[in-house]
């Protein structure tokens, strides 16, 4: 069974956003990382293939139930208005089906702020620099 951030409120500076971020994925808080997206997100975790909506959901249910491990480093953050782009090298470690594996990459991710000033993902890239993982 999952863990779960009671009470977490979603953060009101795109930094917080990957903190609290890498905080619910490695707790496999799925509910937490839903609310962490706009209703219209879009993620490409395989490059050139962007999922939204329940596609989008659905891989990101499939992967957190491999107990993967994440740590993340904001390079970058640059904010104009209520968006805000945010550039992140990160680290995950899973098992798969494969055996253990250390995937690495640099992410662009878009951020956009909503009515209650909260930030959530509206673009999810997380291999927005390279194009494609790295093992």
């Amino acid at each position: 069974m999952a863990s779960t951030l009671e009470n977490i409120d979603l953060a009101s500076d795109p930094e917080e956003h990957g903190n609290l971020y890498v905080q619910a994925f490695n707790s496999g808080d799925i509910a937490t990382l839903d609310r962490m997206y706009t209703d219209d997100a879009i993620s490409v975790w395989e490059p050139g293939n962007p999922l939204s909506g329940q596609a989008r959901k659905d891989a990101l249910r499939e992967f957190i139930a491999l107990k993967p491990k994440m740590t993340a480093t904001l390079r970058e953050k640059h904010v104009t208005g209520d968006t805000a782009l945010l550039v992140v090298d990160w680290t995950i470690d899973v098992t798969d089906p494969d055996g253990e594996q250390q995937l690495s990459g640099t992410g662009l991710d878009v951020l956009r702020r909503g009515r209650d000033g909260k930030w959530r993902f509206a673009v999810d890239n997380p291999f927005g620099e390279a194009g494609a993982p790295t093992a």
